[in-house]
C-alpha cells in the first residue's frame, strides 16, 4: 500500500540510529553534529507477526513474505523551523509526504552528545516540534480561510460556509497550541482541509530514547514524556536506540536470541515500535497461504473483500467474484485448508464482506 512513517525529532536525539536499527534496506549516517541528515533516508521494515510462523509450520511454504512499512529518516528540526530556520522548509516538506510520525525524544544524559536546548527536558523538546508544526499549519489554514470566506460571502454556497466553519475551528485550535488530530473532525467535514495536507493531522507515536540502564524500566524523563503524551491520547515506546542498533546487526537468529537474553529481553523493542506504528495507521493484516508462499497483506481496517483483493492485483478487484475465507483460529486448529472446508469452516463471501485481522483468504475473479 506504500504507507510511510517519518522519524522526526530535534538534532542529535537518535533519529538516524533508530532508522539504522529498524531499516532492512538502507543505512543512514549517525553522527554527533547538527543536520547530519539532510536528504531523507528511506528504508523498508518488515512488520513482525508471529502468525506468519504459525501458518508456515503447517503449510511448509517455499518462502515467507511479511508485510512492510516504509520508514523515512527526516532531518532534525530546530526552533523557528516554521519560518525557515535550519532546514525548516525542507524538513516540513518531507513530513507532508508521510502518513504517520515517529517522534524521537532524548531521555538520556550524555555530556558527549551535543544538545542546543540546555538541560534534558523531553516535554519541552516535544513542544518545540509540536509548535513548529502547528505554526506551519496555521499559516496554511489562514491562507485557505481568506480564499474560502470570499467564496462563502459572494456565492452563499452552503458547502463553502461549512468549510469556513471547519477552518475557523482548526485556526482556533492551532492558536491554542493544539494539533488538528485532537479535533476529531468528522469524515464529511474533512474535505475542508484535505487539500492542505496539514502536518498536525498525522498520527504520532513517541519514542523515549533512554540509556542502557533505563531500557527496562524507563526513567524520570520517559515518565514525564509519557504523562504529556497520555494527555493527547498518544503512545510512548521506551527504547535504547544504541542497543536496538546492535541487535539489528545480528543476521543469525540464534546469536540474536543470545544477545537479547544477555540484556533480559524477549524481543527487540523495535518490534513493539513497528507494531505500534502499524496500529497507528489503522492497519490490519490478512494472509494468503499456499505451498509457494505464506504471505501477509496490509489493508486498512474496514475494507471490504474486493478492495483487499486489489492489494494483490488490480485485476482481482476489478473482476472480483467471491472470496474463500478461513479464520486463523480454525486453520491453526484443523491444520489444513481441506480440513477446514470439510468441517464447514471455510466461508464463501461476497463483495460486502468486511475483512477482519488474521483472515486467510483466497480470491476468485474473472476479467
Amino acid at each position: 500500500m506504500g504507507l510511510r512513517c517519518g522519524i522526526v525529532g530535534l538534532p542529535n536525539v537518535g533519529k538516524s540510529t533508530l532508522f539504522n536499527a529498524v531499516s532492512n534496506s538502507a543505512k543512514a549516517v549517525a553522527s554527533n553534529y547538527r543536520f547530519c541528515t539532510i536528504e531523507p533516508n528511506v528504508g523498508l521494515v518488515n512488520v513482525p507477526d508471529h502468525r506468519l510462523e504459525q501458518l508456515s509450520e503447517i503449510v511448509k511454504p517455499q518462502r515467507i513474505v511479511p508485510t512492510q512499512l516504509e520508514i523515512v529518516d527526516i532531518a532534525g528540526l530546530v526552533r523557528g523551523a516554521s519560518k525557515g530556520e535550519g532546514l525548516g522548509n525542507k524538513f516540513l516538506a518531507n513530513i507532508r509526504e508521510v502518513d504517520a510520525i515517529i517522534h524521537v525524544i532524548r531521555c538520556f544524559e550524555d555530556e558527549n552528545v551535543v544538545r542546543d536546548e540546555g538541560a534534558i527536558n523531553p516535554v519541552s523538546d516535544k513542544e518545540i516540534i509540536d509548535t513548529e508544526l502547528q505554526l506551519k499549519d496555521l499559516e496554511s489554514v489562514e491562507k485557505k480561510l481568506q480564499r474560502t470566506e470570499k467564496a462563502a460571502k459572494s456565492g452563499g454556497d452552503a458547502k463553502a460556509k461549512r468549510e469556513v466553519e471547519v477552518l475557523y475551528e482548526c485556526k482556533a485550535a492551532l492558536e491554542k497550541g493544539q494539533s488538528i488530530r485532537s479535533l476529531q473532525i468528522a469524515k464529511e467535514d474533512f474535505g475542508a482541509i484535505a487539500d492542505l495536507h496539514l502536518l498536525t493531522v498525522k498520527p504520532v507515536v513517541y519514542v523515549a530514547n533512554v540509556g542502557e540502564e533505563s531500557m527496562h524500566t524507563g526513567n524520570k524523563y520517559s515518565e514525564e514524556l509519557t504523562k504529556a503524551a497520555k494527555a493527547e491520547g498518544a503512545e510512548v515506546i521506551v527504547l535504547c536506540n544504541n542497543i536496538e542498533a546492535q541487535i539489528a546487526e545480528f543476521d543469525n537468529e540464534e546469536e540474536k536470541a543470545i544477545f537479547l537474553a544477555e540484556y533480559g529481553l524477549k524481543e527487540s523493542g523495535l518490534n513493539k515500535l513497528i507494531r505500534a506504528s502499524y496500529k497507528l495507521l489503522n492497519l490490519i493484516t490478512y494472509f494468503t497461504a499456499g505451498v509457494q508462499e505464506v504471505r501477509a497483506w496490509t489493508i486498512e481496517n474496514g475494507w471490504k473483500a474486493p478492495a483487499a483483493a486489489g492489494v494483490i492485483h488490480t485485476d482481482f478487484e476489478r473482476g472480483f467474484i467471491k472470496a474463500e475465507v478461513i479464520k486463523l483460529a480454525d486453520y491453526l486448529a484443523l491444520k489444513s485448508e481441506a480440513a477446514c472446508r470439510e468441517a464447514g469452516k471455510m466461508g464463501i463471501e461476497g463483495k460486502e464482506y468486511l475483512v477482519t485481522d488474521g483472515d486467510i483468504m483466497h480470491f476468485r475473479f474473472n476479467v
